[in-house]
């Protein structure tokens, strides 16, 4: 299952990515302990918060001079495990079974020294090549790729175009995450110091938040971790200051204030953080059950959405701390939400019941019912799980939909099947006639 896709712009990448240096032995050690510490604690997602954290509607934690907080090592130990044994262990497993050493005396004599004449050189059709996708004749011409993504990994793709015009999508590399991933967002703002940098933050069953370096590969840990656990004490896990309880839902990179991040958690919260010193600035606690997506305003970058499951939609202004809080309320859990690019005041919110809803933010007030929705769109039978200001992709449990901003034709979206296809829309006579020019 694809559960999020963020495009990289177009020139964010380096031209030749940095190869990860590999682990050290005392490295892998302490990997594999802290993963045999972290399996004996059990699962904690769920647990109350309860580690001397303030209460409230808002919480500011301490100034960037406050001692470091520990590691969170076992997010990362359990990365570089997976990592590792993939590296290593599954390939010398491959590479020995394809000596066949057991059968080593039993080989048939005539033996073709350069090819079996069937399958070493060329393969009389793509269905009988394992590394090419043979597409059925009446598929869609838009349809440049698919591709199955495993549960716990990070793909980065590349988008190239050929010299015929077509459009060619491949794996770039792929990044080893700790838990199932749920979100992603992409962010410029550079960790490393300097201008723009090429970063993504991911949120997963885990509280923690990973932001890995999209230029480095064969990395086996994160470059940076938000909140999560700290080091267990006495098999009672504590929570790093700041962190989230329980899954991170939803993420939102403030592309104004770059080093601004903003999560949603299925704890309740929200929180906003400075990615800078790696730290929660500010903890929103103004819903009543879990918060699924946040989105920043194009516009006002100040102003921030939440979603949650309490069937409402909240409103906070950042520039009093999100002290100012309007409420909409929906006619089911929200799935996702989105500012209308073309309507500073509009903004879009997709609900569990399959229906779309619009609102205006100047209907916004104190009232926990600020308005109506400006339209109520009948999309689907089932949940919207995400939604974009384009037509929407047919087929199929779609979990995420997100255009590029290079090209603002193509779509890239993800299915419960775990396929990524990305469309050009414009091939869509439909599109082509009412956007084309």
């Amino acid at each position: 299952m694809i559960s999020a896709i963020s495009w990289v712009p177009r020139g964010a990448a380096k031209l030749v990515p940095v190869e990860a240096e590999p682990p050290t032995q005392e490295e892998i050690d302490e990997a594999i302990k802290a993963i045999a510490q972290h399996t004996e604690g059990g699962s904690d997602a769920d647990e109350d918060a309860d580690d001397g954290e303030e209460n409230g509607n808002m919480e500011v934690d301490a100034a960037a001079d406050e001692e470091e907080e520990e590691v969170d090592e076992v997010a990362q130990a359990k990365a570089a495990a997976k990592a590792l044994a993939k590296g290593a262990v599954d390939d010398v497993a491959d590479e020995l079974k394809e000596l066949n050493m057991d059968n080593y005396d039993e080989e048939e004599e005539g033996l073709e020294i350069f090819s079996s004449g069937q399958g070493d050189l060329y393969y009389a059709s793509n269905e009988l090549d394992p590394y090419l996708k043979n597409n059925d004749e009446d598929d869609d011409d838009e349809e440049i790729e698919d591709m199955t993504i495993k549960p716990t990994d990070l793909m980065v793709n590349l988008l190239e175009e050929t010299e015929d015009g077509d459009l060619n999508m491949f794996v770039h590399h792929e990044v080893p995450l700790a838990d199932f991933p749920l979100c992603t967002a992409w962010m410029d703002f550079n960790l490393k110091g300097g201008d723009k940098g090429n970063f993504v933050a991911v949120g997963t069953m885990d509280p923690a938040i990973e932001i890995w370096d999209l230029d480095i590969v064969d990395e086996v840990q994160p470059h940076m971790v938000l909140g999560g656990h700290s080091k267990k004490k006495k098999k009672a896990k504590k929570y790093k200051k700041g962190s989230h309880r329980s899954s991170v839902l939803g993420l939102a990179w403030n592309k104004e204030v770059r080093n601004v991040l903003a999560s949603a958690s299925a704890d309740k919260t929200v929180k906003i953080w400075d990615v800078s010193v790696g730290k929660c600035a500010v903890t929103l606690e103004h819903h009543d059950d879990k918060v699924q997506s946040v989105a920043w305003s194009r516009q006002s970058p100040e102003v921030l959405l939440s979603g949650s499951f309490d069937k409402s939609v909240a409103m906070n202004d950042m520039k009093d701390g999100g002290q100012s809080c309007n409420k909409w309320s929906v006619e089911a859990d929200v799935e996702s939400l989105a500012w209308d690019p073309h309507n500073e005041h509009s903004f879009m919110v997709s609900l569990e019941n399959g229906m779309v809803q619009a609102f205006d933010k100047r209907t916004a007030s104190s009232n926990s019912n600020s308005g109506r929705p400006t339209f109520t769109l009948h999309a689907h039978e089932k949940a919207v799980s995400s939604i974009s200001f384009s037509p929407s992709t047919p087929n199929g449990a779609i979990f995420s939909v997100s255009f590029s901003n290079d090209s603002p034709f193509l779509l890239a979206s993800g299915g419960s099947k775990g396929k990524l296809k990305v469309w050009n829309t414009l091939t869509e006579p439909a599109v082509a006639n009412k956007f084309g020019k």
